[in-house]
């Protein structure tokens, strides 16, 4: 006669999950208490799950979002979603503070020992200068990957971060000593000539990590800074071409991709094709103008982390994308280094 199955031993299941979860108990201490193996006790505690003897929970602090950091990341197939509270998402000046410790805290989270990191420029950028706290990692090298914008003294000047960036973290820095945005094409073109130009356009394809901030097309973008940096008739004729913000001074459109304009010829900086072939680049944006070009950000694959605050995230999350021009080549560089 064949022999029944073993009946579940409830008594058991009990004990051992509350000497474990309740007395905090280790499965050394278990065992020396109860004389049954270690493989038996981590059955046991794993079939107390199963049976419901066990409910683990996972209670979300205040002011933290992973429920809508998942949201956003399987909706738009981004790598990881950062959400940060921002008491007063209205405030520029608390955005910035807010987004840029948030992503002062996940660069010092990833950052490896060799990693060559991308910079551009803006407001949250600054903000995540602030808040690092001086580390030391000498191998690291800093790349501006834009020229400057607006004065030189102004605090949100790529080279200027840049600068800052290095001191703080004691490491390497290759800086674009030029500026943004110039004149003509012919300009730009004598610009690419200068020796100390052409060795940080060289190390861009090196990259292993970029941090980009995510431009739109008001007070807060490079594109009412500055009639020198950028005339109001290069805003007219992205706009028509349906721009609807900026990574790193290049336009894009609502599906995440170039807006053709006579502007690119004018640029210095790595351009939308280069950026995507970077393993990883962090986006720093929030804010309720920034809704739309973070989500053309994320439709065009041009991010692989976000890094927002909760009401832009709300909004991202709960929005439906509207149907997507085809989707970029896949990205080897970022497949491997995911």
């Amino acid at each position: 006669m064949a022999r029944s199955k073993n009946k579940i031993d409830f008594r058991l299941l009990t004990k051992v999950s509350k000497l474990y979860y309740e007395d905090n108990l280790n499965q050394d201490e278990i065992v020396a208490r109860l004389h049954i193996s270690r493989s038996t006790i981590s059955r046991l505690l794993s079939q107390a799950r199963e049976e419901g003897i066990v409910k683990i929970i996972v209670i979300p602090p205040t002011g933290t979002y992973a429920a809508l950091e998942t949201c956003i990341e399987q909706k738009y197939g981004v790598e990881e979603v950062i959400v940060a509270d921002v008491p007063a998402p209205d405030s520029p000046q608390m955005m910035a503070r807010e987004l840029g410790a948030a992503a002062a805290n996940y660069l010092l989270r990833v950052l490896a020992p060799n990693d060559v990191v991308g910079v551009s420029w803006g407001y949250t950028i600054r903000g995540m200068v602030a808040a690092l706290e001086p580390k030391s990692f000498p191998n690291v090298r800093i790349v501006q990957m834009t020229g400057g914008i607006g004065k030189p003294e102004s605090e949100s000047h790529a080279t200027e971060l840049c600068h800052k960036l290095a001191r703080t973290l004691s490491c390497k820095l290759a800086l674009l000593p030029a500026p943004g945005i110039v004149q003509n094409k012919q300009t730009r073109e004598v610009y690419l000539l200068d020796e100390h130009v052409r060795t940080a356009i060289n190390l861009l394809p090196k990259i292993t990590m970029a941090i980009v901030g995510i431009g739109s097309l008001n007070s807060y973008s490079i594109s009412v800074r500055d009639e020198t940096i950028l005339t109001q008739a290069d805003l007219n004729e992205a706009i028509a071409n349906g721009a609807v913000g900026d990574l790193a001074n290049r336009f894009i459109d609502s599906h995440g991709q170039p807006v053709q304009a006579e502007l690119n010829e004018r640029i210095i900086g790595i351009g939308l094709d280069d950026l995507r072939q970077i393993p990883r680049v962090v986006g720093v944006a929030g804010g309720a103008n920034k809704i739309e070009p973070i989500r053309a950000a994320l439709r065009g694959k041009l991010i692989d982390v976000l890094i927002t605050d909760q009401a832009t995230a709300e909004d991202l999350a709960k929005t439906k994308p509207s149907k997507p021009d085809p989707a970029p080549a896949p990205n080897p560089a970022r497949q491997s280094g995911k």
